[in-house]
């Protein structure tokens, strides 16, 4: 089935290109069927490259995906046009009164900050508060997912020696954790961050939190509440083929301190073409949780959600 946005959205012709199934807003209006109405707030910088990330992996599912992209008002976005947002983003305030099947918090380069530093952490807090009563499951990604599990359960970020930058592999740590079912015993997840949560803090401090996957480099990647209403990942399976390589030439050419990201330019050569090794599981990952934790579980009349 087809990913529902809106018409004129970048990421349409890009899907289209990939031959991902898109449907425009007159075809789904004749419809009859419910599609899975999933949120997106979206706290990237580059919002653009953001949502068509996210859209190509909601697409991949026999499901109707209808997305929303929201942003947050208490912060003016410097790297996208205002003519984008304005006719693309919806704000807190605009759709607070609605409630969805499914919703994801992204990421934002703010982990140099203390949480209650970032200008728009009180408007975050209030719609992570909002989601515990009007979305059926959150899925929190990076410093999404720190911000979570510190506002929800007071698991605190931690400041790394130096960047975690790369591609590293993961294995399952939760038997039978259907998030993660159908994965090789290793898979492969980029990260990009300067913090981290700690294993021990989570199984210490939060019981209703499982840990279901990590890394012995990347540290506590996947982990959700008993019920699946909230997810957190730690890393970012949605990054294309040259996100690092991106992220790697931005700084290295700005003259800031940045190591070449491990396992992902072969022979660790920048100038070779960096291998994907994390496409197939990123895309299981996603129809996983539409399909489990979402689908199977939201109710049809969306009003039942609280």
């Amino acid at each position: 089935m087809p990913i529902k946005i809106p018409d004129k959205l970048p990421a349409a012709e890009v899907l289209k290109s990939e031959n991902i199934f898109v449907m425009n807003e007159l075809r789904a209006s004749t419809q009859d069927i419910r599609p899975l109405r999933i949120g997106i707030l979206n706290l990237m910088p580059t919002k653009v490259t953001t949502e068509t990330q996210l859209a190509r992996l909601l697409g991949n599912t026999p499901l109707q995906v209808e997305i929303e992209l929201i942003q947050v008002s208490s912060h003016k976005a410097k790297n996208t046009s205002e003519e984008h947002m304005l006719a693309f983003y919806k704000t807190f305030d605009d759709i607070r009164s609605q409630r969805f099947d499914g919703f994801v918090i992204t990421g934002a380069p703010v982990e140099h900050l203390p949480f209650e530093e970032v200008n728009y952490w009180d408007e975050l807090c209030a719609i992570m508060e909002w989601t515990k009563t009007h979305v059926y499951s959150t899925f929190h990604i990076c410093w999404g997912a720190q911000a979570a599990l510190y506002y929800h359960y007071g698991v605190k970020k931690y400041p790394l020696p130096q960047k975690l930058f790369g591609v590293f592999p993961h294995k399952v740590t939760h038997k039978n954790a259907i998030l993660f079912r159908g994965f090789d015993d290793v898979f492969m997840v980029p990260h990009s961050r300067h913090t981290t949560v700690r294993a021990e803090e989570i199984i210490e401090k939060v019981p209703g939190v499982e840990i279901l996957s990590t890394s012995e480099k990347a540290g506590v990647y996947a982990a959700k509440t008993k019920g699946g209403r909230q997810i957190f990942i730690t890393g970012h399976s949605e990054y294309d083929a040259d996100t690092l390589k991106n992220e790697y030439l931005r700084d290295k050419n700005a003259g800031l301190p940045i190591a070449v990201p491990e396992n992902y330019f072969p022979d660790d050569d920048p100038s070779k073409q960096p291998l994907v090794t994390w496409r197939s599981s990123a895309n299981l990952l996603y129809s996983n949780w539409l399909n489990y934790f979402v689908y199977q579980g939201t109710p049809y009349d969306l009003s039942q959600i609280n």
